[in-house]
């Protein structure tokens, strides 16, 4: 038989190891699986990007982030969560998918599956899930979004010199990455359904990315959207009725992200129809399934930008103050 476990938590991110931390520190025996590689949505942000917040903010199990800049860089942070992991020697399980969980509170069986077919099984008293948002992209649903052109996650502006490249969206991500690709020689299209850029843009990256629009070094296209994508051109509609054939290299794609809704219903955890927020006691994070819990932007359901790392590093101490009186 397997041993039983105190508690598997489902997620290696940063909230996912801020959990497991604190179920170490209650001397709970624990095991962390992670479809990817460790802190798996980090690794796929920008190659050179910098955290919006500050590095005491991203910091979790009380470990200092020895970032050499206020605000720390992806590398810097991917480096300061393996120390963490090692530091508290937290059992993981990584490029391990979890496929179904059955069983009830006390007792649960988690079943998973390797990148490579192995399938695995363990068994535990507990579960926390805090499988983020990041793996989902929000997609069109048009012709051609499926071509090799098309990007759901912007990574580096290089590759893209003299390359005419289309960026749908006007988030944050989006802003971006219209930015980086200009000042790398690309020639942009900004690409936004609503008339303006979304109001959480950075204070400092929306006057800079209005004024490259303004001036012409990136063409904004607003209450527009793209209808069309092929080899070498894009189909755009404004909601005036205008349509534009745009000659195109690659598009990117950053229209948001979320959650796995599908695999959290699997679990019995019930969802909110309109706003896909899971069932949850505000105070202890337990699910509508007793023995199940949640952490993260999980629960925040389709409003992914509510929980960050700076909340969620949180959601542990409340869990697992839950678990020990339990377990």
């Amino acid at each position: 038989m397997p041993e039983l476990l105190d508690v598997v938590v489902v997620g290696g991110g940063p909230t996912g190891l801020a959990c497991a931390i604190e179920a170490v520190k209650a001397n709970l025996s624990t095991l962390v699986i992670e479809k990817g590689c460790l802190v798996n949505s980090i690794f796929h942000y920008p190659t050179e990007m910098i955290f919006f917040t500050s590095r005491d903010l991203l910091e979790i199990g009380e470990v200092p982030m020895p970032s050499i800049n206020v605000k720390p860089t992806r590398a810097e942070a991917l480096e300061y969560y393996r120390r963490v992991a090692e530091f508290f020697r937290l059992p993981i399980r990584l490029y391990e998918r979890v496929t179904t969980v059955t069983g009830s509170d006390g007792h649960f069986q988690v079943l998973t599956q390797r990148d490579g077919g192995q399938r695995c099984g363990y068994e535990t008293r507990k579960i926390i899930l805090a499988t983020g948002y990041y793996d989902l992209p929000n997609m069109l649903g048009i012709e051609g979004e499926s071509l090799p052109k098309v990007s759901h996650y912007y990574t580096s502006a290089h590759p893209f010199y003299r390359q005419k490249v289309a960026v749908i969206g006007g988030a944050n991500s989006a802003a971006d990455a219209a930015l980086d690709l200009y000042r790398h020689g690309a020639e942009v299209t900004l690409i936004h359904r609503e008339h303006e850029l979304g109001r959480n843009i950075k204070y400092w990256v929306r006057p800079d990315v209005e004024n490259r629009i303004k001036e012409g070094s990136i063409r904004g296209l607003f209450d527009s959207v793209v209808t069309e994508i092929a080899e070498s051109w894009i189909r755009v509609e404004s909601k005036a009725g205008e349509v534009l054939q745009l000659e195109n290299d690659f598009v990117f794609v950053l229209t948001g992200y979320h959650p796995d809704f599908d695999f959290i219903k699997s679990t019995g955890v019930e969802l909110d129809p309109e706003t896909c927020r899971p069932v949850c006691n505000a105070q202890t994070l337990e699910s509508n399934v007793p023995g199940i819990y949640l952490a993260g932007v999980i629960i925040a359901g389709y409003e992914t930008n509510e929980i960050f790392i700076e909340n969620g590093r949180f959601h542990g101490k409340q869990i697992i103050g839950d678990i020990r009186k339990k377990v």
